[in-house]
């Protein structure tokens, strides 16, 4: 075999290989098509795998003295704003958690604190009271907090809660002396522990205003507060209020239903009419001098005292 034939030879099996890789190719090629059904993930998620996101680092646990003093931070603000809320007006209380709302959180966080040492709770006397009435009573809570009454009995009445913040959606905030109601317009209004402020009568008045005819104004305060009870109940006939009963039996809280008297009934029982001799209830018909009464005389503030 001469040189011309032996490199045609070579250049034939150099061919021959090529041929059959292409065809190799393509079969190996065409095996890895997926089946139309096949339950493959996305081509995004093929490209790279999800990075997980790194666990947060546990805060480390405070020792006993570190908790004790969080606690003594958290309760001195507490009586700092405690003392605010009873010793300057209502207008002014409401300016300063308008401007600070988280100073609201804070303050009803101690609160809260407070109240939960005690033996019971005013607001669930005043929820299971508030049971026994009709369904179509309009509830006015003022100085609702978080608005516990309306989260217990709002799909049942109509409970309308107000505070100097609105904390969630069931509250409007207002100065309580001023409030977004028009007048003779509810059945029944509730001061649990609210009473605060140097000029608390001005939120009685507003209470005597949006009540109805009949209405009935149920209030709790602190024992302690109370410098004489007679004179407080005196204040609030001298604002028109009959008061109806009175409970001093719990030894943290004194509770009492007022009752807004109907100007079309008279002091006997019956409707006013010519030639009855009985008189009609009128507003303001006790000797006291509403304009001459003095808050902190009828209520002292509820300081809390430093441990």
């Amino acid at each position: 075999m001469n040189k011309a034939q032996v490199k045609a030879a070579v250049l034939s099996r150099k061919n021959e290989t090529g041929a059959k890789g292409e065809k190799g190719s393509k079969k190996q090629k065409s095996s890895f098509k997926p089946e139309p059904s096949s339950p493959l993930l996305p081509a995004s998620s093929l490209t790279s795998a999800p990075s997980k996101e790194p666990t947060p680092s546990k805060q480390p646990k405070l020792t006993k003295l570190q908790e004790q003093m969080k606690k003594t931070l958290a309760g001195g603000k507490f009586r700092f704003l405690n003392e605010q809320l009873y010793t300057t007006t209502g207008e002014e209380a409401f300016q300063l958690f308008q401007s600070k709302p988280e100073l609201f959180d804070e303050y009803h966080e101690g609160f809260r604190s407070q109240v939960e040492s005690w033996p019971q709770n005013p607001v669930d006397l005043f929820i299971a009271q508030l049971r026994q009435m009709p369904k179509n009573t309009i509830v006015a809570d003022l100085g609702c907090g978080d608005a516990q009454i309306s989260k217990e009995l709002g799909k049942q009445y109509k409970v309308l809660s107000f505070d100097l913040v609105a904390k969630n959606d069931r509250v409007i905030a207002c100065d309580i002396a001023h409030l977004p109601l028009e007048d003779a317009s509810i059945d029944v209004a509730i001061f649990c522990l609210s009473l605060m402020g140097t000029d608390f009568l001005k939120f009685l008045r507003e209470a005597y205003r949006v009540l109805r005819p009949k209405g009935q104004l149920k209030i709790a305060e602190v024992v302690s507060r109370f410098v004489d009870v007679e004179a407080f109940v005196a204040a609030l006939k001298a604002l028109g209020f009959e008061l109806k009963h009175s409970d001093a039996s719990n030894k943290m809280f004194i509770m009492f239903d007022f009752v807004k008297p109907d100007p079309n009934v008279t002091n006997g029982g019956k409707k006013g009419s010519r030639g009855n001799k009985g008189s009609k209830q009128k507003g303001l018909e006790s000797s006291v001098d509403v304009n001459a009464l003095d808050e902190p005389s009828l209520l002292k503030p509820c300081i809390y005292k430093r441990r």
